[in-house]
Protein backbone atom coordinates (compact mmCIF):
# COMPACT_ATOMS: atom_id res chain seq x y z
CA UNK A 1 0.00 0.00 0.00
CA UNK A 2 2.84 2.36 0.86
CA UNK A 3 4.51 1.66 -2.50
CA UNK A 4 1.24 2.32 -4.32
CA UNK A 5 0.84 5.66 -2.55
CA UNK A 6 4.43 6.56 -3.42
CA UNK A 7 3.72 5.66 -7.04
CA UNK A 8 0.61 7.86 -7.14
CA UNK A 9 2.53 10.70 -5.51
CA UNK A 10 5.25 10.35 -8.14
CA UNK A 11 2.70 10.37 -10.98
CA UNK A 12 1.06 13.45 -9.51
CA UNK A 13 4.41 15.19 -9.26
CA UNK A 14 5.22 14.41 -12.91
CA UNK A 15 1.78 15.65 -14.02
CA UNK A 16 2.19 18.89 -12.10
CA UNK A 17 5.66 19.24 -13.59
CA UNK A 18 4.37 18.88 -17.16
CA UNK A 19 1.56 21.38 -16.56
CA UNK A 20 3.99 23.78 -14.93
CA UNK A 21 6.41 23.58 -17.88
CA UNK A 22 3.61 24.27 -20.38
CA UNK A 23 2.53 27.31 -18.39
CA UNK A 24 6.14 28.46 -18.00
CA UNK A 25 6.74 28.28 -21.75
CA UNK A 26 3.81 30.65 -22.34
CA UNK A 27 4.55 33.15 -19.58
CA UNK A 28 5.37 36.67 -20.80
CA UNK A 29 8.29 38.61 -19.37
CA UNK A 30 6.03 40.68 -17.10
CA UNK A 31 4.55 37.55 -15.50
CA UNK A 32 8.00 36.09 -14.90
CA UNK A 33 9.04 39.37 -13.29
CA UNK A 34 6.01 39.21 -11.01
CA UNK A 35 6.90 35.65 -9.98
CA UNK A 36 10.48 36.66 -9.19
CA UNK A 37 9.22 39.61 -7.13
CA UNK A 38 6.88 37.32 -5.18
CA UNK A 39 9.74 34.88 -4.56
CA UNK A 40 12.02 37.68 -3.37
CA UNK A 41 9.35 38.97 -0.96
CA UNK A 42 8.77 35.46 0.38
CA UNK A 43 12.50 34.94 0.92
CA UNK A 44 12.94 38.25 2.71
CA UNK A 45 9.73 38.63 4.71
CA UNK A 46 8.81 35.13 5.90
CA UNK A 47 10.48 32.84 8.41
CA UNK A 48 10.67 29.91 6.02
CA UNK A 49 11.95 32.23 3.33
CA UNK A 50 14.82 33.37 5.54
CA UNK A 51 15.54 29.75 6.41
CA UNK A 52 15.66 29.03 2.67
CA UNK A 53 18.18 31.82 2.14
CA UNK A 54 20.36 30.41 4.91
CA UNK A 55 20.32 26.88 3.47
CA UNK A 56 20.89 28.19 -0.06
CA UNK A 57 23.84 30.26 1.12
CA UNK A 58 25.45 27.18 2.63
CA UNK A 59 24.93 25.21 -0.59
CA UNK A 60 26.31 27.96 -2.80
CA UNK A 61 29.35 28.36 -0.57
CA UNK A 62 30.29 24.72 -1.30
CA UNK A 63 30.07 25.06 -5.10
CA UNK A 64 33.81 25.67 -5.25
CA UNK A 65 34.35 22.23 -3.74
CA UNK A 66 32.08 20.73 -6.41
CA UNK A 67 33.36 22.72 -9.36
CA UNK A 68 33.68 19.70 -11.65
CA UNK A 69 30.17 18.39 -11.03
CA UNK A 70 28.65 21.90 -11.15
CA UNK A 71 30.32 22.62 -14.48
CA UNK A 72 28.49 19.63 -15.96
CA UNK A 73 25.20 21.47 -15.42
CA UNK A 74 26.51 24.81 -16.66
CA UNK A 75 28.19 23.48 -19.81
CA UNK A 76 25.35 21.09 -20.65
CA UNK A 77 22.71 23.79 -20.42
CA UNK A 78 24.94 26.28 -22.26
CA UNK A 79 25.12 23.80 -25.14
CA UNK A 80 21.34 23.38 -25.22
CA UNK A 81 20.70 27.12 -25.20
CA UNK A 82 23.43 27.79 -27.76
CA UNK A 83 22.12 25.27 -30.29
CA UNK A 84 18.49 26.26 -29.77
CA UNK A 85 19.10 30.00 -30.10
CA UNK A 86 21.37 29.53 -33.14
CA UNK A 87 18.77 27.46 -34.99
CA UNK A 88 15.94 29.85 -34.16
CA UNK A 89 18.15 32.81 -35.14
CA UNK A 90 18.68 31.20 -38.54
CA UNK A 91 14.93 30.82 -39.06
CA UNK A 92 14.21 34.36 -37.89
CA UNK A 93 16.94 35.79 -40.10
CA UNK A 94 15.65 34.01 -43.19
CA UNK A 95 12.07 35.02 -42.44
CA UNK A 96 13.03 38.65 -41.77
CA UNK A 97 14.94 38.88 -45.07
CA UNK A 98 11.90 37.78 -47.07
CA UNK A 99 9.44 39.77 -44.98
CA UNK A 100 11.44 42.93 -45.65
CA UNK A 101 10.94 42.33 -49.37
CA UNK A 102 7.95 44.00 -50.97
CA UNK A 103 5.29 46.37 -49.70
CA UNK A 104 1.53 46.74 -49.43
CA UNK A 105 1.31 49.27 -52.26
CA UNK A 106 2.85 46.94 -54.86
CA UNK A 107 1.27 43.76 -56.20
CA UNK A 108 2.63 40.73 -58.00
CA UNK A 109 0.64 38.67 -60.50
CA UNK A 110 1.43 35.05 -61.34
CA UNK A 111 -0.29 32.40 -63.42
CA UNK A 112 -3.11 30.77 -61.49
CA UNK A 113 -1.95 27.90 -59.27
CA UNK A 114 1.73 28.94 -59.31
CA UNK A 115 3.49 28.76 -55.95
CA UNK A 116 6.45 30.87 -57.09
CA UNK A 117 7.71 32.86 -60.07
CA UNK A 118 9.69 29.89 -61.38
CA UNK A 119 6.44 27.94 -61.94
CA UNK A 120 4.58 30.78 -63.65
CA UNK A 121 4.19 31.77 -67.31
CA UNK A 122 2.26 34.79 -68.61
CA UNK A 123 1.89 35.54 -72.33
CA UNK A 124 2.24 39.04 -73.78
CA UNK A 125 -1.52 39.60 -74.07
CA UNK A 126 -2.01 38.74 -70.39
CA UNK A 127 0.80 41.12 -69.44
CA UNK A 128 -0.88 43.96 -71.36
CA UNK A 129 -4.25 43.30 -69.70
CA UNK A 130 -2.65 43.23 -66.23
CA UNK A 131 -0.74 46.49 -66.65
CA UNK A 132 -3.88 48.31 -67.83
CA UNK A 133 -6.08 47.13 -64.95
CA UNK A 134 -7.75 49.66 -62.63
CA UNK A 135 -5.77 50.52 -59.52
CA UNK A 136 -2.37 50.56 -61.26
CA UNK A 137 -0.45 53.79 -60.67
CA UNK A 138 0.88 55.75 -63.64
CA UNK A 139 4.12 57.63 -63.98
CA UNK A 140 4.76 61.19 -65.12
CA UNK A 141 4.62 60.04 -68.76
CA UNK A 142 1.20 58.47 -68.26
CA UNK A 143 2.50 54.91 -68.61
CA UNK A 144 1.57 52.32 -65.97
CA UNK A 145 4.25 51.71 -63.31
CA UNK A 146 4.53 47.98 -64.01
CA UNK A 147 7.35 45.56 -64.72
CA UNK A 148 6.98 42.25 -66.55
CA UNK A 149 9.80 40.05 -65.28
CA UNK A 150 11.54 36.74 -65.87
CA UNK A 151 13.19 34.61 -63.21
CA UNK A 152 15.69 31.94 -64.22
CA UNK A 153 18.23 29.93 -62.26
CA UNK A 154 21.91 29.48 -63.12
CA UNK A 155 24.81 27.69 -61.46
CA UNK A 156 27.78 29.70 -60.23
CA UNK A 157 30.77 28.68 -58.08
CA UNK A 158 30.59 29.58 -54.39
CA UNK A 159 33.37 31.52 -52.69
CA UNK A 160 33.17 29.43 -49.52
CA UNK A 161 33.46 26.09 -51.38
CA UNK A 162 35.79 26.39 -54.39
CA UNK A 163 34.73 24.02 -57.13
CA UNK A 164 31.19 23.68 -55.75
CA UNK A 165 28.37 25.34 -57.69
CA UNK A 166 25.09 26.64 -56.27
CA UNK A 167 21.93 28.11 -57.74
CA UNK A 168 21.60 31.85 -58.20
CA UNK A 169 18.49 33.68 -59.40
CA UNK A 170 18.75 35.86 -62.49
CA UNK A 171 15.92 38.35 -62.82
CA UNK A 172 15.11 39.92 -66.18
CA UNK A 173 13.56 43.35 -65.62
CA UNK A 174 12.66 46.53 -67.46
CA UNK A 175 13.28 50.18 -66.63
CA UNK A 176 10.17 50.36 -64.42
CA UNK A 177 11.65 47.78 -62.02
CA UNK A 178 13.81 50.48 -60.45
CA UNK A 179 10.83 52.77 -59.88
CA UNK A 180 8.87 49.88 -58.35
CA UNK A 181 11.65 49.20 -55.84
CA UNK A 182 13.03 52.54 -54.67
CA UNK A 183 15.00 50.83 -51.89
CA UNK A 184 17.35 49.34 -54.49
CA UNK A 185 20.31 51.52 -55.37
CA UNK A 186 23.61 51.03 -57.16
CA UNK A 187 26.60 51.03 -54.81
CA UNK A 188 29.29 50.17 -57.38
CA UNK A 189 29.45 50.69 -61.13
CA UNK A 190 26.27 51.48 -63.06
CA UNK A 191 22.97 49.99 -64.23
CA UNK A 192 22.85 47.60 -67.17
CA UNK A 193 21.95 48.98 -70.59
CA UNK A 194 18.89 47.59 -72.42
CA UNK A 195 19.71 45.23 -75.26
CA UNK A 196 23.18 44.36 -73.95
CA UNK A 197 24.34 41.25 -72.12
CA UNK A 198 25.09 43.15 -68.92
CA UNK A 199 24.28 42.35 -65.32
CA UNK A 200 24.08 44.10 -61.99
CA UNK A 201 24.50 41.86 -58.95
CA UNK A 202 23.10 42.09 -55.43
CA UNK A 203 25.61 42.62 -52.66
CA UNK A 204 24.55 39.33 -51.03
CA UNK A 205 25.23 37.40 -54.24
CA UNK A 206 28.58 39.19 -54.56
CA UNK A 207 29.58 37.90 -51.10
CA UNK A 208 28.48 34.34 -51.83
CA UNK A 209 29.57 33.68 -55.40
CA UNK A 210 32.92 33.94 -57.15
CA UNK A 211 33.56 36.01 -60.26
CA UNK A 212 30.83 38.65 -59.76
CA UNK A 213 33.00 41.73 -59.26
CA UNK A 214 32.41 44.77 -61.46
CA UNK A 215 34.10 44.24 -64.83
CA UNK A 216 34.10 40.44 -64.53
CA UNK A 217 32.68 38.23 -67.26
CA UNK A 218 30.71 35.01 -66.81
CA UNK A 219 28.97 32.60 -69.14
CA UNK A 220 25.23 32.17 -68.85
CA UNK A 221 23.19 30.10 -71.32
CA UNK A 222 26.39 29.64 -73.32
CA UNK A 223 26.88 33.40 -73.80
CA UNK A 224 29.31 35.89 -72.23
CA UNK A 225 27.81 38.43 -69.80
CA UNK A 226 29.57 41.36 -68.18
CA UNK A 227 29.00 42.52 -64.60
CA UNK A 228 28.66 46.32 -64.71
CA UNK A 229 27.34 47.15 -61.25
CA UNK A 230 26.49 46.08 -57.72
CA UNK A 231 23.25 47.03 -55.98
CA UNK A 232 21.98 46.95 -52.40
CA UNK A 233 18.38 46.38 -51.39
CA UNK A 234 18.43 45.09 -47.80
CA UNK A 235 16.03 42.26 -48.69
CA UNK A 236 15.92 39.04 -50.71
CA UNK A 237 16.77 40.88 -53.96
CA UNK A 238 20.32 41.19 -52.58
CA UNK A 239 20.71 37.52 -53.59
CA UNK A 240 19.82 38.10 -57.25
CA UNK A 241 21.47 39.08 -60.54
CA UNK A 242 19.53 41.55 -62.68
CA UNK A 243 19.65 41.96 -66.45
CA UNK A 244 17.56 43.38 -69.28
CA UNK A 245 14.27 41.50 -69.63
CA UNK A 246 14.40 41.08 -73.41
CA UNK A 247 18.06 40.05 -73.40
CA UNK A 248 17.50 37.43 -70.67
CA UNK A 249 14.43 36.13 -72.54
CA UNK A 250 16.41 35.77 -75.77
CA UNK A 251 19.33 34.02 -74.03
CA UNK A 252 17.06 31.51 -72.30
CA UNK A 253 14.64 31.17 -75.24
CA UNK A 254 11.59 32.43 -73.41
CA UNK A 255 10.13 34.30 -76.38
CA UNK A 256 7.84 37.19 -75.44
CA UNK A 257 6.46 35.59 -72.27
CA UNK A 258 7.00 36.74 -68.71
CA UNK A 259 6.76 34.87 -65.43
CA UNK A 260 5.38 37.62 -63.25
CA UNK A 261 4.11 41.17 -63.44
CA UNK A 262 4.80 43.55 -60.56
CA UNK A 263 2.79 46.78 -60.42
CA UNK A 264 2.65 49.82 -58.20
CA UNK A 265 -0.87 50.56 -56.93
CA UNK A 266 -2.35 53.98 -56.54
CA UNK A 267 -2.65 53.16 -52.82
CA UNK A 268 -2.69 50.07 -50.60
CA UNK A 269 -6.50 50.34 -50.56
CA UNK A 270 -6.53 49.93 -54.38
CA UNK A 271 -5.36 46.33 -54.10
CA UNK A 272 -8.88 44.93 -53.72
CA UNK A 273 -10.04 46.80 -56.83
CA UNK A 274 -7.03 45.61 -58.81
CA UNK A 275 -7.45 41.98 -57.72
CA UNK A 276 -11.20 41.99 -58.35
CA UNK A 277 -10.73 43.35 -61.87
CA UNK A 278 -8.23 40.63 -62.79
CA UNK A 279 -10.28 37.88 -61.18
CA UNK A 280 -13.38 38.94 -63.13
CA UNK A 281 -11.58 39.11 -66.49
CA UNK A 282 -12.37 35.91 -68.49
CA UNK A 283 -9.11 36.26 -70.44
CA UNK A 284 -7.03 35.70 -67.34
CA UNK A 285 -6.41 32.94 -64.84
CA UNK A 286 -4.02 34.49 -62.37
CA UNK A 287 -3.12 34.69 -58.68
CA UNK A 288 -2.76 38.19 -57.25
CA UNK A 289 -1.16 39.21 -53.97
CA UNK A 290 0.71 42.14 -52.53
CA UNK A 291 4.46 41.71 -52.82
CA UNK A 292 4.74 41.70 -49.02
CA UNK A 293 2.22 38.88 -48.74
CA UNK A 294 3.91 36.94 -51.54
CA UNK A 295 7.37 37.01 -49.97
CA UNK A 296 5.95 36.28 -46.51
CA UNK A 297 4.45 33.07 -47.92
CA UNK A 298 7.79 32.15 -49.48
CA UNK A 299 9.40 32.16 -46.02
CA UNK A 300 6.76 30.21 -44.12
CA UNK A 301 7.65 26.66 -45.13
CA UNK A 302 11.40 26.77 -44.56
CA UNK A 303 11.05 28.84 -41.39
CA UNK A 304 8.73 26.21 -39.89
CA UNK A 305 11.15 23.44 -40.82
CA UNK A 306 14.08 25.26 -39.23
CA UNK A 307 12.07 25.92 -36.06
CA UNK A 308 10.90 22.31 -35.79
CA UNK A 309 14.44 21.01 -36.31
CA UNK A 310 15.85 23.51 -33.82
CA UNK A 311 13.30 22.72 -31.12
CA UNK A 312 13.66 18.96 -31.71
CA UNK A 313 17.46 19.05 -31.45
CA UNK A 314 17.21 21.37 -28.45
CA UNK A 315 14.72 19.04 -26.73
CA UNK A 316 16.97 16.02 -27.25
CA UNK A 317 19.95 17.91 -25.85
CA UNK A 318 17.77 19.23 -23.01
CA UNK A 319 16.95 15.66 -21.94
CA UNK A 320 20.67 14.94 -21.73
CA UNK A 321 21.23 18.14 -19.75
CA UNK A 322 18.40 17.22 -17.35
CA UNK A 323 19.98 13.83 -16.64
CA UNK A 324 23.29 15.55 -16.06
CA UNK A 325 21.66 17.94 -13.61
CA UNK A 326 19.83 15.08 -11.89
CA UNK A 327 23.04 13.08 -11.41
CA UNK A 328 24.92 16.13 -10.16
CA UNK A 329 22.25 17.26 -7.71
CA UNK A 330 21.51 13.75 -6.43
CA UNK A 331 25.24 13.43 -5.70
CA UNK A 332 25.24 16.85 -4.03
CA UNK A 333 22.27 15.92 -1.85
CA UNK A 334 23.91 12.63 -0.90
CA UNK A 335 27.14 14.42 0.02
CA UNK A 336 25.22 16.93 2.14
CA UNK A 337 22.93 14.35 3.76
CA UNK A 338 24.33 14.88 7.24
CA UNK A 339 24.24 18.65 6.86
CA UNK A 340 20.60 18.57 5.70
CA UNK A 341 19.66 16.14 8.49
CA UNK A 342 21.26 18.45 11.08
CA UNK A 343 19.29 21.41 9.72
CA UNK A 344 16.10 19.36 9.88
CA UNK A 345 16.89 18.28 13.44
CA UNK A 346 17.28 21.87 14.68
CA UNK A 347 13.94 22.96 13.26
CA UNK A 348 14.28 23.59 9.52
CA UNK A 349 11.20 22.30 7.69
CA UNK A 350 11.05 20.50 4.33
CA UNK A 351 10.01 23.53 2.23
CA UNK A 352 13.23 25.53 2.83
CA UNK A 353 15.29 22.45 1.95
CA UNK A 354 13.36 21.83 -1.30
CA UNK A 355 13.46 25.45 -2.40
CA UNK A 356 17.15 25.84 -1.54
CA UNK A 357 18.16 22.86 -3.71
CA UNK A 358 15.97 24.19 -6.53
CA UNK A 359 17.48 27.66 -6.22
CA UNK A 360 21.00 26.25 -6.34
CA UNK A 361 20.25 24.20 -9.47
CA UNK A 362 18.44 27.03 -11.21
CA UNK A 363 21.29 29.42 -10.42
CA UNK A 364 23.67 27.06 -12.21
CA UNK A 365 21.13 26.73 -15.02
CA UNK A 366 20.84 30.51 -15.32
CA UNK A 367 24.63 30.76 -15.55
CA UNK A 368 24.60 28.13 -18.31
CA UNK A 369 21.81 29.94 -20.16
CA UNK A 370 23.63 33.26 -20.03
CA UNK A 371 26.86 31.59 -21.17
CA UNK A 372 25.19 29.76 -24.08
CA UNK A 373 23.17 32.79 -25.18
CA UNK A 374 26.16 35.12 -24.93
CA UNK A 375 28.43 32.86 -26.99
CA UNK A 376 25.71 32.42 -29.63
CA UNK A 377 25.17 36.18 -29.83
CA UNK A 378 28.90 36.83 -30.23
CA UNK A 379 29.35 34.19 -32.94
CA UNK A 380 26.10 34.19 -34.88
CA UNK A 381 24.42 37.58 -34.57
CA UNK A 382 24.79 39.11 -38.04
CA UNK A 383 26.44 35.96 -39.43
CA UNK A 384 25.78 35.72 -43.18
CA UNK A 385 24.52 32.44 -44.63
CA UNK A 386 22.47 31.27 -47.58
CA UNK A 387 19.89 28.63 -48.27
CA UNK A 388 17.54 27.58 -51.03
CA UNK A 389 14.45 29.76 -51.43
CA UNK A 390 11.14 28.99 -53.09
CA UNK A 391 12.66 29.57 -56.55
CA UNK A 392 15.34 26.92 -55.84
CA UNK A 393 18.01 29.62 -55.76
CA UNK A 394 20.25 30.74 -52.94
CA UNK A 395 18.79 33.40 -50.64
CA UNK A 396 21.43 35.24 -48.66
CA UNK A 397 20.39 36.25 -45.15
CA UNK A 398 21.84 37.06 -41.75
CA UNK A 399 21.25 35.26 -38.46
CA UNK A 400 19.24 37.41 -36.04
CA UNK A 401 19.92 36.73 -32.36
CA UNK A 402 17.20 38.96 -30.95
CA UNK A 403 16.49 39.70 -27.28
CA UNK A 404 13.33 37.63 -27.63
CA UNK A 405 15.35 34.58 -28.70
CA UNK A 406 17.81 35.08 -25.85
CA UNK A 407 14.88 35.26 -23.45
CA UNK A 408 13.52 32.02 -24.93
CA UNK A 409 16.89 30.39 -24.35
CA UNK A 410 16.96 31.56 -20.72
CA UNK A 411 13.46 30.16 -20.16
CA UNK A 412 14.62 26.80 -21.50
CA UNK A 413 17.66 26.94 -19.21
CA UNK A 414 15.53 27.68 -16.15
CA UNK A 415 13.09 24.92 -17.07
CA UNK A 416 15.94 22.41 -17.39
CA UNK A 417 17.34 23.56 -14.05
CA UNK A 418 13.94 23.23 -12.38
CA UNK A 419 13.37 19.69 -13.67
CA UNK A 420 16.94 18.67 -12.87
CA UNK A 421 16.71 20.00 -9.33
CA UNK A 422 13.13 19.07 -8.39
CA UNK A 423 13.53 15.35 -7.73
CA UNK A 424 16.82 15.70 -5.81
CA UNK A 425 15.17 18.49 -3.81
CA UNK A 426 12.18 16.30 -2.95
CA UNK A 427 14.54 13.47 -1.96
CA UNK A 428 16.45 15.86 0.31
CA UNK A 429 13.23 16.96 2.01
CA UNK A 430 12.10 13.34 2.51
CA UNK A 431 15.47 12.19 3.84
CA UNK A 432 14.79 10.59 7.26
CA UNK A 433 16.63 12.60 9.92
CA UNK A 434 17.55 9.57 12.02
CA UNK A 435 18.95 7.66 9.06
CA UNK A 436 21.13 10.55 7.96
CA UNK A 437 22.35 11.32 11.45
CA UNK A 438 23.52 7.70 11.90
CA UNK A 439 26.14 8.47 9.18
CA UNK A 440 27.82 11.03 11.49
Amino acid sequence: MRKFKSFLAGCGLVLLLVVGLVIWARLPLAAVGALLLALALWLLLTRRGRQTLSVTGVGISTLGQRIGASSVIVIGIAGVVGVLVAMLAMGDGFQATLQQTGSNDTAIVLRGGSSAELNSVLDRDSVNVITQAPGVARGANGAPVASAELSVVANLPKKSDPGVDANVQIRGVGDEAWALRPNIHIIQGRRFKPGLRELVVGQGALRQFAGLGVGKQLRLAGQPWTVVGVFASGDSHDSELWGDMQTVAAAYRRGSSAQSVTVRLTSPQAFDTFKAALSADPRLKVDVSTTREYYNKQSEGLTKVIRVVGITVGAIMAIGAIFGALNTMFAAVAARAREIATLRAIGFRGVPVVVSVLLETMLLALLGGVLGGGITWLIFNGYTASTLGANFSQVVFQFRVSPQLLWTGLKWAMAIGFVGGLFPAVRAARLPVTTALREL
